[in-house]
């Protein structure tokens, strides 16, 4: 069995889930809101795990499920606002390619990782 799921796959369960037990889509300033709530959790759970600091009695410490809160979010305002993710990346990807084909393999700083 293929557990794969496409952005597309992806943009349509986010919706069917919210059609059928979210009641409708939180405004996009508050999707915007929660999106940023979001990667702040992120951030703070890899402060933690990979940076310096310590985690707190209880706090969660799975970086994949707070990844997985930003994509849901991201994935209701693409939703909510027309955005095809799968060719908005395509786009994205193309943009980078003309912009950076040389510039991060001729960055000396990318070159001594250690």
């Amino acid at each position: 069995m293929n557990d794969e799921i496409t952005i597309k796959q992806a943009q349509l369960i986010v919706d069917q889930w919210i059609k059928q037990y979210g009641v409708r889509y939180f405004s996009e300033l508050t999707n915007m809101a929660c999106l940023t709530e979001e990667v702040g959790e992120l951030a703070r759970v890899m402060a933690r795990k990979y940076g310096d600091q310590s985690f707190k009695k209880g706090e969660p410490q799975d970086p994949a499920d707070e990844m997985a809160d930003v994509l849901w979010v991201l994935l209701c305002l693409a939703n909510q606002t027309g955005v095809d993710l799968t060719e908005a990346l395509k786009r994205n990807l193309e943009k980078k390619t003309r912009r950076d084909a040389t510039r991060h393999i001729a960055n000396e700083k990318l070159k001594n990782n250690n």
